[in-house]
């Protein structure tokens, strides 16, 4: 599961329109590159299953990537939030039994960080008349979208990507305690992903939002 929270406050109906595209295809990205991740470390569970694709149907969760992102459109909330089927994957036949979860866990963090800096540069080759300015108009979205995404999946509280990496590089027996915090969160449902997303926004959002604007002017150049 890869979710999202999106500030959108700044963004003409246009723009969050092609957005929610953006938001959409970066998840259906992270959680691919979580499965191309454990298929190389030996788990083929994603490729059995058919989701090392950049088809979005496979990765669409109904609530998460549709009805709940729309209805925080249609509603003027001001943000956008939602998530993607998890990529399935079983950690026991990763070759690397030590570093392996956190290798995967980390492989879709960092492929949506490496998306922003690489489409960073086409930014500045916009606003050096070598690119049209059409094409760095787009860039930005991307990269504002997936610096914010990476960055927030890196976030240590479950069931984030950055909770699953800090939990298996710990001593085994802090692994277990985090690990049994995340079941009793996941065992909550949807419901869980919700609060915890809430205590965030309600904690953190706009320290979070600051930073996340503050490396997006370092990458761009603005």
């Amino acid at each position: 599961m890869v979710p999202c929270v999106y500030h959108t406050m700044q963004l003409t109906p246009d723009s969050v329109l092609i957005t929610i595209v953006i938001l959409i295809f970066s998840v259906i990205v992270h959680e691919v590159a979580h499965g191309y991740a454990a298929n190389a470390l030996g788990d083929p569970t994603a490729r059995l299953a058919g989701r090392l694709t950049l088809n979005p149907v496979p990765h669409i969760d109904l609530i998460g990537s549709i009805l709940i992102p729309a209805f925080l459109v249609f509603t003027h909330a001001g943000i956008l939030f939602g998530w993607a089927k998890p990529v399935p994957y079983n950690p026991y036949n990763l070759k690397n039994q030590r570093w392996g979860e956190a290798m995967v866990a980390f492989a879709g963090p960092a492929t949506n960080l490496a998306i922003a800096i690489l489409f960073a540069f086409v930014v500045r080759a916009a606003g050096a008349g070598i690119l049209p300015a059409a094409a760095g108009a787009f860039a930005v979205i991307i990269v504002f979208v997936n610096l914010f995404l990476g960055l927030f999946n890196l976030i240590p509280i479950p069931p984030f990507d950055g909770y699953t990496f800090l939990s298996s590089v710990l001593p085994y027996k802090h692994t277990m305690k985090m690990r049994s915090i995340e079941q009793h969160i996941m065992a909550m449902g949807p419901m869980g992903l919700i609060l915890v997303l809430f205590l965030f926004i309600f904690l953190f959002s706009t320290p979070f939002y600051n930073f996340v604007v503050y490396l997006f002017r370092l990458l761009v150049g603005v």
